[in-house]
């Protein structure tokens, strides 16, 4: 089967600035309940997902283009940009924040611990 991707808005993603643009790749019935997300994420200038954690669950997120802030579970922040990957393990916190005049794309994984 080949389809074209699901593209989903959401504003103010977990207490974050603007929007947050959601390519879903594979549907939470299609991971067959090992995980709830597999997505392409567009973060445009000034937009961010908001500081949350992750309960029964880890995401991975994988840099593509663009640069941003990501705000690990300790609080510590780190500049981060193509090729790099932020891993969320369960129980933690983290947010992501593009603070750059140019979008930040990445893949995320939300999977079941």
């Amino acid at each position: 089967m080949v389809r074209k991707a699901q593209i989903e808005i959401k504003k103010e993603l977990r207490g974050g600035k603007g929007e947050v643009e959601f390519h879903h790749i594979l549907t939470q019935e299609e991971l067959n309940g090992h995980g709830s997300m597999y997505a392409m994420v567009r973060l445009k200038p000034g937009c961010s997902i908001g500081y949350h954690q992750h309960i029964g669950n880890t995401e991975p997120y994988f840099i593509l283009e663009g640069k941003g802030t990501f705000v690990d579970n300790d609080g510590s922040r780190t500049e981060v940009g193509p090729g790099d990957a932020c891993l969320i393990e369960v129980g933690q916190s983290h947010a992501l924040e593009n603070n750059s005049d140019q979008d930040l794309v990445f893949m995320a994984l939300i999977y079941n611990e």
